[in-house]
């Protein structure tokens, strides 16, 4: 194993950021858990997973064919071989975040992450995953992250982006310095619980909707994030925005360090305006691709960011895309740092396998 962003001979190197494997049922975790919480999730009738609002039928949620996700055989034969991918992270959206009892939630995640590592990780070499654990309960969070973080094929751990409190508060902070000793990221993913509406006005009614208003999700746990102070506290920490999109991050930047002037009195620990904290923590993945279609209004899209090393591509296989590739109007300068490099200097458990 190594830590390099040199490829095979002339080719580069490509660091899928986001791909995601078919959802666990109970069969694929009772043998991962105790004999207590198998029965108890089979008792509990825990078996589809679904981390989702709307019909778990909707076509563009779903590959045409299942094979490509159902094991690390197809989803190598799908996406990893023809795109020469390197390494590829995978993201499990599962019900294990919005659980409400926050005991079966600790066990679902364990059991999650052993599945992950026994039927996927160990399967194919060049597979990491994102660690599920429990915001629910942050004891049990931390204990799950210091049981995997011997395992280093596990280089981050997933929140989703609507839960139950923004991520800022302190009650996580136990969760953020055990990443962080171990050089975990955090990624937030979108996904709720469907307890708090994700607008200031009440839930939406149509799908569109619930995705064009993610951005506002995403700016609500950034703004959490910089103003509770988790970036002052914890300087190692990075955080991955999947599937956040791109266009409204700098506009985000500018408003909260124009705004900090005027009442950084409330956050007195905020040495720096608060596009510094941003631009050194924040990590935004490609797909989906927010941007204007043509090149020329991308590239002026992506020129915004203030450090071209905050983007990672991302495919989000199997869900389908425009392109599974880097977004139209990319700077050439800037395409061989966005296709691994970028993920190898945020990753720093992050290590390649050319065996």
């Amino acid at each position: 194993m190594e830590k390099t962003a040199s490829g095979t001979g002339d080719r580069l190197v490509r660091i899928d950021c986001d791909i995601h494997p078919r959802l666990p049922r109970l069969a694929d975790l009772a043998p991962h858990a105790s004999r207590f919480w198998a029965e108890m999730f089979a008792y509990r009738s825990i078996d589809r997973q679904e981390l989702m609002a709307y019909p778990v039928s909707l076509l563009p949620q779903r590959p045409e064919d299942p094979a490509v996700q159902a094991d690390a055989a197809g989803l190598a034969a799908a996406h990893l071989d023809p795109m020469g991918v390197d390494a590829a992270i995978l993201n499990v959206l599962s019900g294990a975040h919005a659980a409400y009892d926050p005991y079966i939630a600790a066990a679902m995640c364990e059991s999650t992450n052993r599945w992950l590592a026994a039927e996927w990780l160990d399967r194919d070499p060049r597979l990491r995953a994102s660690a599920l654990v429990p915001f629910q309960h942050p004891e049990a969070a931390v204990a799950e992250i210091e049981r995997l973080a011997g395992d280093r094929r596990f280089v981050q751990i997933l929140a989703i982006l609507n839960g139950e409190k923004p991520l800022g508060r302190r009650e996580y902070w136990p969760i953020y310095r055990a990443a962080a000793e171990h050089g975990f990221a955090l990624a937030i993913h979108p996904g709720g619980n469907n307890r708090h509406a994700p607008t200031q006005s009440g839930f939406p009614n149509t799908r569109i909707e619930e995705a064009v208003l993610q951005p506002q999700s995403f700016a609500s746990q950034v703004a959490s994030l910089v103003a509770e102070g988790v970036f002052n506290e914890y300087p190692a920490l990075r955080v991955v925005l999947t599937e956040s999109g791109i266009s409204w991050l700098p506009g985000l930047m500018w408003r909260m360090s124009k705004d900090w002037k005027g009442a950084r009195i409330e956050v007195p620990w905020l040495e720096q305006p608060p596009i510094e904290y941003m631009t050194r923590h924040l990590r935004v993945t490609t797909q989906p691709f927010d941007g204007p279609l043509d090149d020329g209004n991308a590239a002026k899209v992506l020129d915004q960011l203030p450090d071209p090393g905050m983007l990672l591509w991302s495919s989000d296989f199997p869900h389908r895309h425009a392109t599974r590739g880097l977004p139209h109007g990319l700077p050439e300068t800037m395409q061989n740092a966005v296709w691994g490099a970028n993920a190898l200097a945020t990753y720093d458990r992050l290590e390649l396998s050319h065996g």
